[in-house]
């Protein structure tokens, strides 16, 4: 009888998550697979061919991204009497913009602990002369990006602030600055030959930086959200006059919730392909992985302290609730997590 029970619940927890452990497998053996292909030495080509069903699994969920959002903001804002909406809406933009602040303060406080790349590499890039973007650029980018121009680049764009670095060059100035010729005298052990070395020095060009406007790749989820929330939460107050409209983006976000669900019983076949073509393209995986140990140690710290730690820590302190039952529900989409690195993939 006791046998029967632990069989019984055994067959009940891999029904409940058969997916669950079939994307652990599926990350197994495409590590397994990835270093058994390194040694028939693939070429390029080969391996192109052998990441399709992985990339097909990045486009297919990536394609599912922007209706599923949408419609599902609108249609579960524009459902709640105005009052909830407004009060969620403003709970849903302030929680983003938190945990993103929290998260770079915790992604600020591993690097100075960590100090992934080592100080050579710490010099090599403040002797390269990168302009690297102020904290007020950022800020001021990140409101941007909450208001974005045009809808429909905001769905595969964002605002980024380029800095282009404008040599200043000043002809009254450069014409009354003196050389400095500073000589120096080297002398050999005894003291009796002595030889003079002369080092012109001139200052350097003065160099500012100028900010432009300017977009980079990926989708503005932020601008996005705020607008589809926004639309929620109007056509909630518009009565019955919005109900055309929140009626479609119900039915929008019933078929496109039909459609994830079937995606995902792909994801275990082609992670397997994803993971493995990834290894493929590693031209030395010990040497990266000596290069990139640090950082690699620096993320997963982040991602375990943010995660494990702070993310569940809010969640208890708010709603009084134990945060093990809520991870142990979002397990599926902490494996995506960690196995794509792209939260588009994993909303």
């Amino acid at each position: 009888v006791a046998f029967d029970a632990i069989l019984a619940r055994i067959k009940d927890v891999c029904k409940r998550n058969g997916l669950l452990i079939l994307s652990v497998l599926s990350v197994t053996i495409g590590c397994l697979l990835g270093f058994f292909l390194r040694t028939r030495r693939l070429s390029q080509q080969e391996i192109s061919y052998f990441q399709f069903p992985g990339e097909l699994l990045m486009r297919m969920l990536k394609m599912l991204i922007l209706p599923l959002v949408v419609s599902s903001l609108m249609s579960g804002l524009a459902a709640l009497d105005a009052k909830t909406s407004s009060r969620l809406g403003i709970i849903t933009v302030t929680y983003y913009l938190w945990t993103t602040f929290v998260a770079v303060i915790v992604g600020i406080i591993m690097v100075s602990i960590i100090h992934p790349g080592g100080a050579a590499q710490k010099e090599s890039t403040e002797e390269g002369g990168k302009p690297i973007m102020s904290s007020a650029d950022a800020l001021l980018d990140l409101i941007r990006n909450m208001f974005p121009a045009n809808l429909v680049e905001a769905t595969f764009k964002q605002y980024r602030t380029k800095s282009i670095p404008i040599i200043k060059s000043n002809k009254a100035s450069s014409e009354s600055t003196t050389r400095r010729v500073i000589i120096y005298g080297v002398q050999d052990e005894n003291g009796s030959n002595v030889q003079n070395f002369a080092l012109d020095i001139t200052p350097p060009p003065e160099v500012i930086y100028k900010s432009e406007p300017g977009t980079s790749d990926g989708m503005n989820v932020l601008g996005i959200v705020i607008f589809s929330a926004t639309m929620g939460i109007m056509l909630g107050r518009m009565g019955n006059s919005g109900v055309p409209l929140v009626s479609f983006c119900q039915c929008l976000n019933e078929s496109v919730m039909k459609i994830v669900a079937v995606a995902v019983w792909y994801f275990p076949f082609g992670i397997v392909f994803l993971i493995a073509g990834k290894i493929l393209e590693m031209d030395d995986p010990s040497a990266i992985g000596k290069k990139l140990g640090f950082y690699a140690i620096t993320v997963v710290c982040g991602l375990v302290v943010h995660g494990l730690f702070i993310l569940p820590m809010m969640y208890f302190f708010i709603t009084k609730k134990n945060p093990i039952v809520f991870i142990r529900g979002i397990l599926q989409a902490l494996l995506i997590a960690l196995a794509t690195s792209s939260r588009y993939c994993t909303v």
